[in-house]
Formats: C-alpha cells, sequence, structure tokens
C-alpha cells in the first residue's frame, strides 16, 4: 500500500545515521513487544505477511511519531482484537475479563531457540516456470494497491534488467489477507539511479530491487 513506511526517494527526513554499538532492544519494553510479537505470531492466528500489513495500515501520523516497536506494538494490539484473541478493553485494562480463547498452537519455552533459528523458510515449489530470464529488459508495474505490497513506489514505471531468479516464494500481497501463498517467483532486478532519479542520480549508480513476478512487464 502506498503508506507512510514507503519513504524510499521521499525528501526531508534527513539522512541515515548508524548508532555505533547499537544494541539489539534499547529498553526492556522492546524486548517484550518482540516476544510477545513472536508468541502471538506462533499460534497462527496471522502470519507474518499479515503483520507487516497490520504496520503499515497504522495512520501516516502515528506511525511516522512511532519508534519501530511502538509501531510492532500498536499492530500486534490491532492483530489481537481482530482475532477475538483479547478485546480492545482488556488491551487497556492489561488483564482478561474473559475466557481465552482457544488458538492452534502455543510456543513453548522448551526447543524455542532451535526453533527459532532454523527460522521459518517462505521458500515454495512453483507453479508454472518463470516469465523472465536473467538479462531481460523489464518494467516495474505502475501500481497503486491499497492493500498490501512489497513493490517500492519509487520503482514504479521505471525499467530495470532481471538481475538474478531467485526462486519461487509465498506472495505477500495475497498471503497477508488468508487469501493464499500462491508461490510467486522473485527476481533480482537493477534500475540506474539516472532511470529512478534522472539529472538528479549519480551518475553510474545501481539500485537492486527484489520483485515478485506479477509486479513486472517486459520492457
Amino acid at each position: 500500500m502506498n503508506g507512510a513506511q514507503d519513504l524510499g526517494g521521499a525528501h526531508g527526513f534527513g539522512p541515515v545515521v548508524p548508532e555505533p554499538d547499537e544494541p539489539v532492544f534499547h529498553a526492556d519494553w522492546e524486548r517484550r513487544v518482540f516476544a510477545m510479537a513472536m508468541a502471538m505470531g506462533y499460534t497462527g492466528a496471522w502470519n507474518l505477511d499479515g503483520s507487516r500489513a497490520n504496520r503499515e495500515s497504522l495512520p501516516p501520523a502515528q506511525y511516522l511519531a512511532s519508534s519501530y516497536y511502538e509501531i510492532w506494538l500498536a499492530a500486534l494490539e490491532k492483530q489481537v482484537a481482530a482475532a477475538g484473541l483479547a478485546t480492545p478493553d482488556e488491551i487497556a485494562a492489561g488483564r482478561a475479563s474473559e475466557a481465552p480463547k482457544p488458538v492452534a498452537r502455543v510456543l513453548a519455552r522448551e526447543g524455542l531457540e532451535a526453533r527459532f533459528r532454523a527460522g521459518f523458510p517462505s521458500s515454495r515449489d512453483p507453479a508454472a516456470p518463470a516469465r523472465f530470464v536473467v538479462g531481460d529488459a523489464v518494467v516495474a508495474r505502475n501500481i497503486h494497491p491499497t492493500g498490501h505490497t512489497r513493490l517500492p513506489r519509487y520503482v514504479r514505471g521505471k525499467r530495470g534488467r532481471i538481475e538474478r531468479i531467485d526462486g519461487a516464494f509465498v506472495y505477500p500481497d495475497t498471503n497477508a489477507y488468508g487469501a493464499g501463498e500462491n508461490p510467486t517467483w522473485l527476481y533480482t532486478v537493477s534500475f540506474t539511479a539516472a532511470e529512478l532519479w534522472g539529472e538528479s542520480g549519480d551518475p553510474g549508480g545501481i539500485v537492486t530491487v527484489a520483485a515478485f513476478e506479477p509486479y513486472l512487464d517486459p520492457a
């Protein structure tokens, strides 16, 4: 969606300033939010793409004024309420007032580290051959969906080149809303800085983007 999270190429937000020796968490509450998000996601009530879509759906003013884990917490509260796992009143009070709703599975401490270190791969067997090959000229589609998408605005309508075929993966645009994984080919596509930014682009600069096949048309 065209939300506040899609800031690529936008002006006025200042430079990115890396923090030396940045810790994983800056405060204990961030650690707890991360743990809650992982535990609730493990129940199967929603998926990773659904979590991303919920974060992106926050009002722009709220999103831009929030820290990283404040965004996570706000989205998690929305998902918990939407799934019927807690009411807004229970969330506000910080305690349950009704019997808990059963969930498909519970994240237990035993085997936790091994399970998460193994990851949750999203690669899948494709349903059809890849449409493009390395070297093909393509155009990123000029789309403006109201739902989740992984195609950044600054490449839409721009010409690029297929640099690599990465394989077939869960398609976020449908998976976010429970409309199926729909395994889809993913490509690494390169765009020249001049194509993206015109005369303001860095001469000789190249930007690469991971783009799903439905985002691309032949040039």
